[in-house]
């Protein structure tokens, strides 16, 4: 029995900034095309780089008929001319091409910032790829890579891996696959910490976290490891920094819900609730000194301290004190 025929979007339409997803769309594209044709070759080029008759060129048919895949760029910045000749073809695209646009959302030219509506209006099949910047857009964001491959994730588990890793979506991505791997597909916040004990142990977070709750011993010898392993020392500082800000600004709201308090501020609800767990040992004028101290160990580390692993060690060293202050 013969296999059906795969159908492949001829226009899409990729719009966004970020950057793991619009390659996830250009990669998921190619490998439609192959499924077509195994032979389908990839071509990409910016916008601003491609005349009409490139263009021309680019999206007529072979002889030999090959399937390819042809990416524009920054579609952004199209001229008129170049997004004239594109919507032409979108007329009446050729068979075994597919034409993939990517395109930021924004554009300084009307011919730039019109050119997604257009290629809606002719069909294009469009994939979001928004810039994920907010608390709850990255927690899903992990929630939904650890279901990608098929696990399960719990929002400690979640929080955790956040914390542990940082921000960067590819790492986050690759965290999370592996995880589910080694877990056996459940995910909690004790699979996070079992498999990323060594990277959140040296990393300014961890420093942070024992200063400000005031371990004094613990918070030395997190800070020596982190020189020792060569965690860099802009970082610590900025992990201090970031632990003695959180704490100032949710002590503002007392008895506010973490909730509400996490919107309000513009955080991870995880993040609030261990704000204000840390928050119960601090008096207004410890924070004003240690917030000092932050912004002292931030400049010593850029240049101003002679030597930089003792600058945080001091530092570490005055948060700590600044917490017993009444």
């Amino acid at each position: 029995m013969q296999a059906p025929a795969v159908t492949v979007d001829p226009l899409q339409l990729v719009i966004g900034e970020e950057e793991l997803l619009v390659e996830r769309a250009v990669r998921a594209a190619l490998d439609a095309a192959r499924l077509a044709d195994p032979t389908a070759e990839l071509s990409r080029s910016p916008v601003a780089d491609v005349t009409p008759a490139e263009f021309a060129e680019l999206v007529s048919p072979s002889l030999f008929s090959e399937g390819r895949v042809i990416v524009l760029e920054a579609a952004q910045d199209a001229s008129q001319e170049i997004a004239d000749a594109v919507l032409s073809y979108c007329a009446s695209p050729a068979d075994g091409i597919v034409l993939v646009v990517l395109h930021s959302g924004g554009g300084r030219s009307k011919a730039g910032k019109g050119l997604p509506n257009a290629l809606r209006k002719a069909g294009a099949v469009v994939t979001e790829c928004p810039k994920i910047t907010k608390p709850a857009d990255r927690e899903a964001f992990v929630r939904n890579e650890v279901r990608r491959v098929g696990g399960k994730i719990d929002a400690a588990g979640v929080s955790g891996l956040i914390e542990a890793i940082g921000n960067d979506l590819r790492e986050l991505s690759s965290a999370a696959t592996q995880l589910v791997a080694d877990s056996g597909g459940v995910v909690d916040e004790r699979a996070v910490r079992r498999y990323h004990r060594g990277r959140a142990e040296v990393t300014g977070f961890a420093v942070a976290e024992k200063a400000v709750t005031g371990d004094r011993a613990a918070a030395l010898e997190a800070a020596r490891w982190a020189a020792q392993l060569g965690v860099p020392h802009v970082l610590v500082a900025d992990a201090l920094a970031d632990a003695v800000r959180t704490i100032a600004r949710v002590t503002a709201y007392p008895r506010s819900d973490p909730g509400r308090l996490a919107s309000q501020l513009g955080m991870p609800p995880w993040k609030v609730r261990k704000a204000q767990g840390q928050a119960r040992g601090w008096s207004p004028a410890g924070l004003a000194v240690a917030m000092q101290v932050a912004a002292d160990v931030n400049a010593d580390v850029k240049g101003a301290a002679a030597d930089a692993n003792y600058a945080l060690e001091r530092a570490v060293l005055r948060i700590v004190d600044a917490r017993a202050l009444r």
